[in-house]
């Protein structure tokens, strides 16, 4: 399955307010080559590994295979991950047709929030709220991998 999304930091926290969910997220990742990355995610009380293919020239789209995984077995694997293990917290706020997901991070990427939008197509159009801000799409610092490695806190 092919992702299409673009990303932005956020300036201001009035997006809480609109919030439908809260979740908190805890994942690392098993592999951060530049070609493919493996993922292994803690939501809640479910586990969930992950595939990501390398991102196209404008880093919007990008192969993306998940599949659900007992937590326990979510757990032995987060035990076997690169260092960097990633704590955030998720909140999705639909807005007309999409949904956003922001991410709060804790721990070394303290006082990063960034904002998700998947697409159908590249070239959708979206309503951007007021708390969205600098689109970030195609950065590869803001990819969760990439934060796994080199967090907020040292840039």
């Amino acid at each position: 399955m092919i992702e299409i999304e673009r990303k932005f930091l956020v300036k201001s926290d009035s997006y809480k307010q609109d919030a439908t969910s809260k979740e908190r997220i805890v994942q690392g990742f098993l592999n951060t080559h530049p070609e493919r990355t493996v993922r292994i995610r803690i939501k809640g009380d479910s586990g969930f590994i992950t595939v990501k293919g390398k991102s196209n020239e404008s880093g919007t789209s990008r192969y993306e295979w998940e599949k659900t995984i007992e937590l326990a077995e979510a757990e032995s694997l987060l035990a076997l991950c690169e260092e960097g293990v990633l704590d955030k917290m998720r909140y999705e706020i639909s807005i007309e047709n999409h949904t956003y997901e922001v991410d709060e991070f804790f721990k070394e990427n303290l006082g990063l929030v960034v904002a998700e939008v998947e697409l159908n197509s590249e070239d959708e159009v979206f309503e951007k709220p007021d708390w969205l801000g600098e689109e970030v799409t195609g950065q590869v610092k803001y990819y969760n991998s990439q934060l796994s490695k080199y967090p907020f806190k040292n840039w």
